[in-house]
């Protein structure tokens, strides 16, 4: 189905809600198409075209008649007469059987104007192919007849109706699916095959026709306080709703679109789908969701377990040297701990790193930094980023923002700024950027920039540097340099792509 909207922008003078009713219009006609056996056109009036095409639908019930698109073009000379006698008349028109496609099949031609508030908005054409030579069944009868009833209610502004579900919800019943006709007394007129089959599955009944839709749903339900709350409105046809039916293991999708003549209701259509499968995969896919949710929860609270015990150790050293090594593990346990969290708390494998970095950044710095004043500052945006980044970048800024305190600002007030850029590169391969900078003694004369030795001096500096190295090359596949900030300090500048 394609759609062309733009011709409208220009042209028409359309009243509050007509814009989005012909988008509703569109959104629901594959139905129609399909009750047809037809293609659908919908025409706009054009000043250079005569009439424009804005939308067309193929039939999946039957073979399309146009196997172009024509889409934005303007209509056909044989064609046009037919449509401005709808437009101006504001009823359907009817056309001899006439060759209007790429071959020479016989069509019947239906203008159908769409009005709303007494104003004809757009023109449907529906093109019906006559070649068949059999008598037509039943259900192409029935469904034909259906078809038209729909039409005929565009026509009187009454369909579509805002309060039909039109969207793409999973499951959502189609016409060949199963279809019911109901009379103004919910006394079902007409089965498909496919509907007569759907309502078998719920339990054992012989035959739809002739009998209470509504009596016949209540006798197989098994317990009524699992029943939708919608249901007795939709199997009478009364409102335009969806609901859904559960019986022996079988779930059943319904969705009721009353039939009305003015401000009389002389029947309904109700398709019906069996979305058994479907709702048992979801379920198996909620338990799997709901399954790592918990794998997370369990690893985020053993790793707080482990920070636990590494600073109840760390107490008991006597060596300051032991006592800093073991806080420095505390701390990287703990940053990796926060990722599980995040992920524990959310259906999908990726992190929202700019509310997971945030608190972790100010308290890197406070932890570092007990007995000297430190600001913070975080800047730019890192973005959704995927867990196998996730964790090892929050590990590698937890270290430079340690490092940044404990040996760029040397036991002296000042501040650690922290700033996220994307980009995409030449190749059109996107990038993070990320500087972690501070105004303390920055870089030794004799470092160099690209390597940064002794930023990270020390024991535990050492292993510091070592997890940051290792992390970046081979989690990351990004680099790291570090640099001499304009106006005093240090810039630590990674660079990761995001397509690796």
């Amino acid at each position: 189905m394609a759609i062309f909207t733009d011709p409208i922008k220009e042209h028409a003078d359309f009243g509050p809600g007509d814009a989005e009713w012909l988008h509703l219009l569109v959104g629901d006609w594959q139905m129609v198409a399909d009750l047809a056996f037809a293609d659908l056109a919908l025409w706009f009036p054009d000043p250079e075209l005569g009439f424009v095409a804005l939308a067309h639908v193929r039939p999946s019930t039957s073979h399309t008649v146009f196997h172009t698109d024509f889409v934005g073009e303007g209509i056909r000379s044989d064609l046009q007469p037919l449509v401005e006698r709808a437009w101006k008349s504001r009823h359907i028109e009817r056309s001899s059987e006439a060759a209007w496609s790429n071959g020479d099949s016989a069509l019947r031609v239906e203008a159908i104007p769409m009005v709303r508030n007494g104003r004809t908005l757009a023109v449907v054409t529906s093109h019906l192919d006559l070649s068949s030579s059999r008598m037509p069944s039943r259900l192409e009868l029935t469904y034909r007849q259906c078809a038209y009833d729909l039409l005929k209610m565009g026509t009187q502004g009454l369909w579509p109706d805002f309060a039909s579900p039109t969207g793409s919800r999973r499951g959502a019943p189609r016409v060949g699916d199963g279809l019911i006709r109901l009379d103004a007394d919910g006394i079902v007129q007409y089965a498909s095959p496919n509907g007569v089959s759907a309502f078998r599955r719920l339990g054992d009944i012989e035959s739809l026709e002739g009998r209470s839709l509504a009596e016949v749903t209540a006798g197989l339900i098994k317990d009524r306080r699992l029943a939708d709350e919608t249901l007795p409105l939709v199997v009478t046809g009364r409102m335009p709703l969806r609901s859904e039916i559960e019986s022996r293991g079988v779930s059943l999708t319904l969705r009721a679109i009353p039939l009305r003549d003015g401000t009389h209701r002389f029947g309904a259509l109700v398709l019906c789908r069996d979305v058994s499968e479907l709702r048992r995969r979801e379920q198996e896919l909620v338990s799997k969701d709901a399954t790592i949710r918990e794998i997370h929860h369990r690893v985020k609270n053993n790793l707080q377990t482990v920070a636990a015990l590494l600073r109840m150790q760390s107490r008991r050293m006597v060596s300051d040297e032991a006592r800093q090594g073991l806080e420095q593990a505390m701390r990287r346990v703990a940053t990796i701990a926060r990722v599980h969290e995040t992920l524990s708390q959310g259906l999908s494998q990726v992190v929202d790193f700019d509310e997971l970095i945030s608190p972790q950044f100010r308290l890197s710095a406070e932890v570092a930094s007990p007995s000297q004043k430190v600001s913070t500052e975080l800047t730019g945006e890192f973005g959704k980023l995927p867990s196998d980044l996730a964790t090892p970048l929050a590990l590698v800024i937890n270290e430079l923002v340690t490092n940044a305190v404990e040996h760029g600002l040397q036991d002296r007030e000042g501040t650690v700024w922290l700033d996220a850029r994307r980009s995409v590169t030449d190749a059109g391969e996107r990038q993070l950027t990320v500087t972690i900078s501070d105004d303390g003694v920055g870089l030794p004369p004799e470092a160099e920039p690209s390597a940064g030795p002794g930023l990270l001096g020390g024991t535990s500096g050492g292993l510091g540097l070592q997890i940051v190295r290792t992390l970046i090359t081979s989690e990351l596949r990004g680099t790291i340099r570090w640099l001499a900030r304009e106006g005093g300090g240090t810039d630590v500048r990674l660079v990761i792509p995001l397509d690796a």
